[in-house]
């Protein structure tokens, strides 16, 4: 049983913009295939139209280099219709079809509330599945590192996926849930911290997100994105006409500068910018180029503002303008861009400069 389909979880509400990106970048791959995208259903099938296996543009469209992807999975078709007296056997026999084994079994729904009240079965055939897939060799201890991952989408309805290291989120459900801070100004910190999560490879925090380093914050009032610089050590340039929360300006690390964000220049060079500016993208992207066309950083997070409609279009396109401007600017440059778990109707892009 060869898999003819990729499946993605995304937030509900984009899967067409998923979709969109997925035919976008699998056809400039060379490869032919259609979408299976239903509004607010939180996941996204593509289907291959030949034969070559799934796992083959899998490995070509690494999970990082998705903006709208929270997990990536090779699946095989979906189970339909089971019934509630037997719902094992079908899955059983189709991972045994499938030829492949794992190391361990993930089950999931998607990020929704009529699929949420599933997680009361899944619980309960969590060790039925293990003891089962054991039995069948399915399930054992070296097994490559590859994951089973269950989609239930109803009771009767799940599709069967697996996934490989270094091209999967090692979070349930692609979800990377943190806890807010007490004393941070606004619930928008945990949208920097989730960023350097996931462009920042936790081994390198102590060199790129280190104490002394200094950091200037665009649109910082009240400070949500600047405690997370200072909860670092980082000595911040806060720029926001608004007012800034009080305890931060007590640590002494933040020089408050009630000045317009899309104009003010930094007076030396600064390690990291931060920007979470709600403002047309395009606006956006031309003040952040500026900063990295003369290096006025070395690493930014920015956060762009999604249009209602053309969403996956919007997004390409300012990314390949950025990109065209730092090349033309001979700005050596990294490019990462994800619809974080903690971002709503926006993007988050990270840039680091080499030179």
């Amino acid at each position: 049983m060869t898999p003819q389909q990729l499946l993605f979880y995304c937030r509900p509400g984009f899967e067409s913009d998923l979709a969109g990106e997925i035919v976008a970048k699998a056809s400039a791959l060379g490869w032919q295939g259609y979408p299976l995208a239903q509004p607010q259903a939180g996941h996204v099938a593509f289907v291959l139209t030949e034969e070559r296996p799934a796992n083959a543009l899998h490995r070509a469209l690494p999970l990082e280099s998705l903006v709208f992807a929270r997990q990536s999975l090779v699946a095989l078709e979906p189970l339909e219709a089971l019934s509630r007296d037997d719902r094992l056997s079908p899955i059983i026999e189709q991972v045994v079809a499938s030829g492949w084994s794992f190391e361990s079994l993930w089950q999931e729904t998607p990020d929704t509330n009529d699929a949420k009240a599933l997680s009361g079965l899944i619980k309960a055939l969590q060790r039925p599945l293990e003891s089962m897939l054991k039995k069948r060799g399915a399930l054992r201890r070296k097994a490559g590192g590859r994951r089973l991952h269950l989609l239930w989408t109803d009771g009767d309805r799940v599709q069967l996926g697996m996934s490989f290291p270094g091209n999967r989120s090692e979070q349930p459900g692609g979800i990377r849930r943190l806890r807010f801070p007490h004393d941070a100004p606004s619930r928008s910190t945990l949208k920097l911290e989730e960023a350097w999560h996931e462009f920042v490879p936790r081994d390198q925090w102590e060199t790129r997100l280190s104490e002394g380093m200094q950091a200037a914050d665009l649109g910082a009032a009240p400070g949500g994105w600047t405690w997370q610089l200072v909860k670092r050590g980082m000595q911040v340039y806060a720029i926001d006409n608004g007012p800034m929360d009080r305890g931060l300006m007590a640590t002494g690390l933040v020089e408050h500068l009630r000045e317009d964000g899309f104009v003010w220049a930094p007076p030396m060079r600064l390690d990291w910018l931060v920007c979470d500016i709600v403002d047309k993208p395009a606006r956006v992207i031309d003040m952040v180029e500026r900063w990295l066309v003369k290096r006025w950083c070395r690493e930014a997070v920015f956060n762009l503002k999604l249009p209602m409609k053309r969403r996956w279009e919007a997004v390409s396109e300012g990314l390949a303008r950025l990109d065209r401007s730092l090349s033309e600017a001979r700005v050596d440059a990294e490019i990462a861009c994800r619809h974080l778990y903690h971002d709503r109707e926006e993007v988050t892009v990270h840039v680091r400069l080499f030179n």
